[in-house]
């Protein structure tokens, strides 16, 4: 067979290496309380998204800069109309479904993907010619060019190679030492929860009625249940509430067990952001540190979006 006749190599759709997976762990288990994720891959970063009972969604935002690598091939779309012309057409973004609880698993094969016990960030081999990091785009090349050649902790090389294929992990302790492979099926997404936030509308409906002064505390959480109650006061004040709007007292409602899958991500986080729209629906920003490619800081952050279990009252 000539050269010309010969397929054309599959570029792979999403490459990324990254020498230290505490933070990229500790993002999925933010959301890790059910077995399926949906991830959508951009060029921008990708997104972990769960659902529960069709009330909860949670969304971790993977952000490119958290990665030494980044590279993001949109897979060709092949145009239906014209199959005789072979025209083809670029999506923008692939999505596919995953177990979630096996790729968190993959994170943790050595037991040093816990931001707790991991040790502080590794560095990748320097190319001394220009003094940029040094990867190679051959899959079939030696896996020391990819992971650290000394330091504690996990790296990892994942790739995509599109719809059908596995993702694929490269991990690592040491490029000297053991390395672990694993190929974790992937599925067609289904369709997601959709749970439209209206950013612009945070405080309740305004009523005819003449303003009434906050009382204080300003922000109230009530649990009940069968065994008892529990209330906590939040007073305003700028050392516990950075920021606080509302324009009038108002009451929601929501179920517990929904807002308690919020509290491991919330136990990694530096910043809460906590919204309500008119329609009382819930969102709550997590906002999640993590060591930049080169020393930097990387913001990335976990959203949950939740329906209330009532209507809204003033």
């Amino acid at each position: 067979m000539s050269q010309s006749q010969q397929p054309e190599q599959r570029r792979q759709v999403l490459s990324v290496s990254v020498s230290d997976v505490r933070y990229f762990a500790a993002l999925l288990r933010g959301v890790g309380f059910v077995t399926r994720a949906t991830v959508t891959i951009t060029n921008d970063g990708f997104t972990v998204t769960v659902e529960e009972a069709r009330t909860l969604l949670a969304t971790a935002f993977v952000f490119k800069d958290m990665f030494e690598e980044y590279t993001y091939h949109p897979e060709p779309l092949q145009l239906q109309s014209q199959p005789a012309q072979g025209s083809q057409q670029t999506i923008n973004s692939v999505a596919f479904e995953i177990p979630l609880n096996t790729l968190i698993e993959c994170l943790n094969i050595f037991g040093t993907s816990s931001v707790s016990t991991a040790s502080k960030t590794k560095k990748w081999k320097q190319n001394a010619e220009d003094g940029g990091m040094e990867y190679d785009n051959d899959r079939t090349g030696p896996l020391d060019r990819y992971f650290p050649s000394s330091g504690k902790g996990t790296a990892m090389r994942m790739s995509y190679d599109g719809t059908g294929h596995p993702l694929t992990l490269h991990i690592a302790e040491d490029a000297a030492g053991p390395t672990a492979t694993c190929q974790i099926t992937t599925y067609d997404p289904e369709p997601q929860l959709e749970l439209p936030f209206d950013d612009k509308a945070i405080n309740p409906p305004p009523r005819n009625r003449a303003p009434r002064a906050p009382s204080k505390p300003i922000l109230r959480i009530h649990a009940a249940g069968p065994f008892g109650s529990c209330e906590m006061d939040y007073p305003n004040d700028r050392e516990v509430l950075e920021n606080f709007e509302c324009e009038e007292p108002v009451t929601l409602s929501y179920k517990l067990s929904h807002i308690s899958r919020a509290i491991r991500a919330l136990q990694n986080s530096t910043k809460t952001s906590l919204r309500i729209d008119n329609e009382g629906f819930l969102c709550l920003q997590l906002l999640m540190p993590s060591p930049g490619p080169r020393g930097g800081n990387s913001e990335a952050f976990t959203e949950f979006r939740c329906l209330p279990l009532d209507e809204i009252h003033v």
